[in-house]
């Protein structure tokens, strides 16, 4: 689940990290009336979407989604032209996204711009902070032009954040000693921060120097790990519904992991691994999956028909493979499932249909006895290469 920057910082302020005064904009009718904060010498105006590239972004003014103010009242002319209206970041796509809250706060003089960032480093099994001196800008488009510019540090779970950890920091950031204090701090605010929060991925672009070795987080994204929420209830309703795809929203209150892509052919499949592989193999064979689909190892029929009903909803989708390994999932009531929904969706696309495991061959029998005009696959090669012949020829 992703959060919003003013929510991030809300949270890092509380664990004492160093962030700028700040106020939330939601209304449009009453910005004036909301409008209340400290004098100062500039203001940052911020959309707030779940989306990078905001500066660089535009919208109907043909300006972007970050925005710099000298007065309350040059701050309240850029929130009006941002709420209600859509934002096009390089990460949004041409449809962007609807502003429905800005964040203002005050503006601050700083000397250097750092990337710092933690993840989860599946290699090195351990929390890792990835830094660059070079902040403010894309890290994706500097480890491509500039890898060496990158440094990144893993953290023993077991150790922790030790002197090492943060001479080398420091180091690679081109900081002087005077710094090492307050870099230790940050370090480990943000290290127990991240464990604390069950966080995938906490970044700040920029954090920047001030005066007296100072630190401060002009920016912050965080995302903690949605199977980690029933720990965090105090997280879990900071959750913007309008910032999530409807149909993913749709799928999960009806136990179903979806994820919309852009290809045309609708996967439906059992498992998280398995649904990957199928969506690799059809990717390497030359077609382009429609979502990632997983009716977990439980589905029940109305849950196998609601499935095809969600990859129909979207208008891409040309030809759809199932694809069901069956072991705790039983391959006769999928089968029903796939009967019962292309019988009332009154499906008119290619529909090919690879089932092993437990019932298979009673599945099978369901699926040849039904009448329906669908293609039977003896495994996920042979499906991938019926459904993008089929797909292919619409």
């Amino acid at each position: 689940m992703n959060l919003h920057e003013y929510q991030a910082k809300a949270i890092l302020a509380q664990r004492g990290l160093p962030t700028l005064a700040g106020q939330v904009v939601q209304d449009k009718d009453t910005i004036a009336e909301q409008l209340s904060l400290p004098a100062a010498d500039l203001y940052v105006v911020k959309a707030q979407i779940h989306a990078g590239g905001r500066g660089e972004g535009h919208m109907p003014d043909d300006k972007g989604g970050v925005r710099f103010a000298k007065t309350h009242a040059e701050a309240k002319t850029h929130v009006e032209a941002m709420l209600g209206n859509v934002l096009v970041t390089k990460q949004t796509g041409d449809a962007g996204k609807v502003v429905n809250t800005v964040y203002i706060e005050t503006g601050a003089q700083f000397d250097q711009q750092i990337y710092m960032s933690l993840l989860v480093d599946r290699a090195t099994n351990a929390v890792t902070f990835v830094s660059s001196a070079e902040g403010g800008t894309s890290i994706e488009e500097l480890a491509e032009s500039n890898p060496e510019k990158i440094s990144t540090i893993a953290i023993d779970p077991v150790v922790g954040i030790g002197n090492f950890h943060i001479l080398r920091q420091r180091l690679a950031l081109g900081l002087d000693k005077s710094y090492h204090k307050p870099l230790g701090a940050l370090m480990r605010g943000l290290y127990q921060a991240f464990i604390d929060l069950d966080a995938t991925l906490l970044e700040i672009n920029p954090l920047v120097t001030v005066a007296d070795s100072q630190f401060l987080l002009l920016d912050a994204k965080l995302s903690v790990d949605d199977n980690a929420l029933y720990r965090h209830p105090e997280l879990a309703e900071l959750r913007d519904a309008t910032e999530e795809d409807p149909m993913e929203l749709e799928a999960a209150a009806n136990d179903l992991n979806y994820v919309k892509l852009d290809g045309t052919i609708g996967c439906m499949v059992n498992g998280a691994g398995l649904a990957m592989a199928t969506m690799d193999t059809i990717q390497r064979m030359g077609g382009t999956p429609a979502n990632f689909l997983d009716v977990g190892g439980g589905a029940t029929k109305d849950r196998v028909t609601f499935a095809f009903k969600l990859i129909l909803s979207d208008r891409n989708v040309k030809g759809i493979l199932v694809n069901i390994f069956g072991g705790i999932m039983r391959c006769d009531i999928i089968a029903e499932g796939i009967i019962a929904a292309c019988r009332e969706l009154e499906l008119d696309m290619p529909l090919v249909v690879r089932l092993a495991g437990t019932n298979v061959e009673q599945g099978k029998q369901l699926l040849a006895d039904s009448g329906l005009p669908l293609t039977p696959a003896a495994n996920l090669t042979e499906a991938a290469e019926l459904i993008i012949a089929q797909v292919g020829k619409l």
